[in-house]
């Protein structure tokens, strides 16, 4: 499958919309929003008690702690101790990330090295112009912990 993937789009005059109604994007589902924290049991009651967050998982290992929060509709937000505070990395999820890169590096885009394995599949994470964190991954395995 191509890296790239055709979306039709839903409404017409859609500034995406190419000459046959498709729009071609990169990536895939925005799966989380990678928080970091100063104090993860202060922050995670925070979002659990005042922001009504339900945890879909809570886990310890390789030096971290990262919580799976629920707020709403969208991706999960993983609260994690080894992420300085404050920032957020968004982590998208791609089909055939060797293929993606490879299509990226067309274009001039560079990561930050070599792929890592996250729980979800081989990683890459890299800057925007701006400094704004972002990253692939692969989703061999979509639900590690639920």
């Amino acid at each position: 499958m191509s890296a790239r993937r055709r979306l039709r789009t839903q409404q017409k005059g859609s500034p995406h919309t190419c000459h046959a109604g498709t729009v071609t994007v990169p990536f895939g589902k925005l799966e989380y929003l990678y928080v970091g924290t100063a104090d993860f049991e202060r922050d995670l009651a925070y979002y659990r008690e005042v922001l009504g967050a339900t945890v879909a998982w809570n886990l310890e290992g390789f030096g971290a702690h990262v919580a799976a929060l629920r707020l709403g509709k969208g991706p999960l937000l993983l609260l994690a101790d080894h992420r300085p505070a404050p920032s957020c990395l968004l982590l998208y999820s791609v089909e055939d990330l060797k293929g993606t890169v490879k299509e990226l590096r067309k274009h001039g885009w560079k990561s930050d090295g070599r792929s890592f394995e996250i729980p979800n599949g081989p990683c890459l994470v890299f800057d925007d112009p701006s400094g704004n964190r972002l990253g692939i991954f692969q989703n061999d395995r979509p639900q590690p912990f639920e």
